[in-house]
């Protein structure tokens, strides 16, 4: 019997999977501990969830997507009193109106927010955000699994307790392992909370117990060995490209996106540049879902999807992250775009040229 060489590999070790979880830190620019969870990024969302909320805290959840409402669930769920902060989803939210929660609030020591929203095609003001949390002095969790290696990620600066990250995006990497970065305000609020998980996959502090206060030298539990090399891969393959030129080429993709469709007749879902994520751009379409359907059709490699749930009748999402972030795909997309809606691609091609090129020498 013949074996697949990928499949026919030597156990990971604890130095290897240590070095890895450096290589996270060191993406995330933070001096916190790296905790490297083996599952996608829902399984750290919700282990931070449930080990910083507790009857009786109260959360203020800022709700400018589909995920929110996810958090808003856990968090009552973990008994906390959730106070929702939401926004339009074409928009982003403010420092301002989340200092007003606070201030309207002043029990609330729990705050989740998402950085980017790939669903929608927004982007928050983490940097405000955080300033105002750590102001207040509640506990700060940002879900950046889009954001990562698309845009300026800085937790420490920031003020970002818990920072979870995932690779299956902007890192172009799998979606079977995530990460989270806790800082010691984070790591006193768990040991704290008796609801926290512990002796549980979904416990954080075991991780801290069991591997970083034991010194890294063995781990918990048997690793996803190919997720964690695939993992290693990609922080290799930003580290060659240059974290800003990734974040760059994001951005170019981001504008060349929003100019080929603009040329198309197309108003993006998100109006304000400052507000859209450079990892997906969303667009107004009417019968959003026929579309996409005949574009994937003609086209199955173009980086289409139409939204979700209700957004499915009325918008197109772009996905051009991780290896899509490229005028190529780009061009893909638009031209797909374009038959599905019985249009000259032309314009669009020109017009997402001109931005790209624009955009990737300013």
């Amino acid at each position: 019997m013949s074996t697949h060489p990928l499949l026919d590999l030597p156990p990971l070790t604890a130095e290897r999977f240590a070095s890895i979880e450096r290589g996270v830190a060191g993406l995330l620019g933070t001096g916190q501990d790296v905790v490297i969870t083996q599952g996608e990024a829902l399984l750290p969302l919700e282990g931070c969830v449930r080990s910083g909320a507790r009857p009786g805290s109260t959360a203020l959840n800022v709700v400018t997507g589909p995920y929110g409402t996810t958090f808003g669930n856990w968090l009552r769920d973990c008994g906390a009193r959730v106070v929702d902060l939401e926004v339009p989803f074409h928009t982003a939210v403010t420092a301002d109106l989340v200092a007003e929660a606070l201030e309207r609030n002043p029990e609330i020591d729990f705050v989740s927010l998402v950085h980017a929203e790939a669903a929608t095609g927004n982007t928050n003001p983490v940097a405000g955000v955080g300033e105002v949390v750590r102001a207040h002095g509640a506990l700060f969790m940002l879900d950046a699994v889009a954001s990562v290696g698309a845009e300026p990620l800085l937790p420490d600066a920031w003020g970002v307790d818990l920072c979870v990250i995932g690779a299956q995006k902007a890192m172009g990497g799998p979606a079977g392992v995530s990460a989270v970065s806790v800082s010691e305000r984070a790591w006193a609020r768990f040991a704290a909370n008796p609801a926290a998980p512990r002796r549980s996959y979904l416990s954080l502090l075991d991780w801290k117990e069991r591997w970083i206060d034991a010194g890294r030298g063995a781990l918990p539990h048997a690793p996803a060995q190919l997720e964690m090399l695939a993992l290693e891969a990609c922080l290799d393959r930003i580290a060659a490209e240059g974290l800003p030129a990734v974040e760059a080429r994001h951005g170019a993709a981001a504008a060349a996106t929003r100019a080929g469709a603009s040329a198309l007749g197309l108003e993006p879902y998100v109006p304000l540049v400052s507000e859209a994520a450079p990892v997906a751009t969303t667009l107004r379409v009417e019968r959003a879902a026929e579309v996409v359907a005949k574009a994937l059709a003609a086209e199955p490699s173009a980086v289409l999807a139409a939204g979700g749930g209700a957004l499915a009748s009325s918008m197109v999402r772009v996905n051009h992250y991780g290896a899509a972030a490229g005028l190529g795909p780009v061009q893909t997309a638009l031209t797909a775009l374009a038959g599905a809606l019985a249009v000259s691609a032309a314009p669009a091609l020109a017009a997402a040229g001109a931005a790209w090129s624009a955009t990737s020498t300013a």
